[in-house]
């Protein structure tokens, strides 16, 4: 994958040194450690004083560039980081743009071991995410190290495809899907399961995925020989029945939140090979 031929995102903020950073205040791990001497000694919870800092620090508003270095220009990885980043805010512009809407472009949170958001506090253990309360993203770039190491799927495509999933939820946020997603969970609808609405969530993201990857081919011809079988393996090792297969040594379909390895390939190969939002509407149809 020739990524060096796209733009690179100026809407990144590297957070991984310093300790974790709330909406660009530092809490550095001797801050926290205060914190948690001052809620001993006063019979607080901890964890509690931490959430309404990472609340009020949010408020705040976004972390700026000046707030937060971006990475030195000689960090590779996070330069890939960029360029990914920075082709999908050209495709989906483009793609807004075309349909008379404007794309807001979210931001790229890099983190290192655990991470406030708007969503809460996440160790690396959850994976990337996307926040739709504060439209951005979150990943901790040893993910990387594990999705080759631990699911079997190396290659920067496989990187670039996660990232460009976790932009497609972004972009469900923009169109209104994430909004009726969660009002179902407020009335407390059933979610889960292999025919459940996190799961028709998932799979469209991972078409969305597609469809940047298709336009991005198009405007970037960068892509080499074995690149689309990386993100395509990358996408069959994280299905919910190979993972629970892995640590159960069972599948449940009751449980499933992302869809089968079949599924996400097949959804993401829609969108690679169509090019076309329209083409994925996963909420409609009958069969995933």
């Amino acid at each position: 994958m020739q990524w060096k031929r796209a733009r690179r995102s100026d809407n990144l903020v590297d957070a991984r040194s310093g300790g974790m950073r709330m909406g660009g205040k530092g809490l550095t791990l001797g801050g926290v450690a205060v914190v948690v001497i001052i809620g001993l000694l006063s019979g607080q919870d901890p964890m509690q004083i931490l959430g309404q800092l990472a609340g009020q620090a949010l408020q705040s508003g976004p972390v700026s560039q000046s707030e937060n270095s971006a990475p030195a220009s000689h960090d590779e990885q996070s330069e890939f980081v960029r360029a990914v980043l920075g082709d999908t805010e050209d495709t989906w512009r483009e793609i807004f743009r075309g349909g008379n809407k404007h794309y807001r472009d979210p931001t790229l949170v890099l983190f290192r071991g655990g991470v406030n958001s708007a969503c809460g506090f996440a160790s690396s253990a959850v994976g990337p995410f996307y926040c739709p309360g504060d439209r951005r993203v979150y990943i901790d770039l040893a993910f990387f190290r594990e999705l080759e190491q631990r699911f079997g799927a190396a290659g920067d495509f496989a990187q670039a495809y996660v990232i460009a999933h976790e932009v497609g939820h972004h972009v469900q946020t923009l169109l209104g899907v994430s909004a009726k997603v969660n009002a179902a969970r407020q009335r407390g609808e059933q979610l889960e399961g292999d025919n459940g609405l996190l799961v028709r969530q998932e799979l469209q993201a991972d078409c969305l995925a597609g469809v940047w990857a298709h336009h991005a081919q198009r405007r970037l011809d960068w892509l080499e020989a074995g690149d689309l079988e990386e993100a395509l393996n990358a996408a069959h090792a994280i299905g919910d029945d190979r993972l629970q297969k892995q640590a159960r040594g069972q599948v449940v379909p009751d449980s499933f939140t992302h869809g089968t390895s079949a599924q996400r390939v097949r959804w993401f190969k829609q969108g690679f090979e169509q090019g076309n939002v329209g083409r994925c509407d996963t909420f409609k149809v009958a069969s995933l």
